[in-house]
């Protein structure tokens, strides 16, 4: 028998009709038809309630949402403290069209994408982050979608130990 043969009885195999439990149509019918817990849950809360509220609360309340947008807004942001001498926050950015994500991973942050992740321009393609560095020389790369490693193609290129290619940054004389 060849292996041409023996490729065909499969496939004569794999045309059979298989034997379905009859039951199974009405138990998955069964299950689309009855909502699950957060339709009902959706429902309810959609539901319309008669709300009764008295002219004085009416009024307080309305004073209230005037005293929060009067206040809110002419509150000044609060000062970050200054950084330490050695430190220098340095941007990062990188051009990456079409990328759902992108990571800032180097020696600084132990290459864990989840601590960097970068901002993405409102065009989609530029992707930036300000990160404060110690003095010194640091290697990074980008991790574009969680999957592609890419170095930074405006710094120079780092000593290639693991096989990824990573860029080098240097902080600080």
């Amino acid at each position: 028998m060849s292996e041409h043969d023996a490729l065909n009885r499969m496939i004569d195999r794999l045309r059979e009709p298989v034997e379905m439990d009859p039951r199974l149509d009405a138990r998955v019918m069964g299950r689309i038809a009855s909502p699950g817990f957060t339709a009902r849950a959706w429902k309810w809360l959609r539901r319309p309630r008669p709300v009764a509220i008295s002219p004085i609360a009416g009024l307080g309340l309305a004073a209230a949402i005037a005293v929060l947008v009067w206040v809110l807004p002419s509150r000044t942001p609060r000062q970050s403290e200054p950084l330490p001498p050695d430190v220098t926050p340095v941007q990062f950015v990188v051009v990456a069209p079409g990328a759902e994500s992108v990571s800032l991973v180097g020696d600084f942050n132990d290459w864990d994408a989840r601590l960097t992740p970068m901002r993405a321009a409102r065009d989609g393609r530029l992707w930036t982050v300000t990160l404060p560095l110690t003095s010194g020389r640091h290697r990074y790369a980008f991790l574009v979608d969680g999957t592609r490693w890419l170095a930074d193609p405006s710094a120079p290129r780092a000593q290639d130990d693991f096989g990824a290619p990573s860029s080098v940054v240097t902080v600080g004389g």
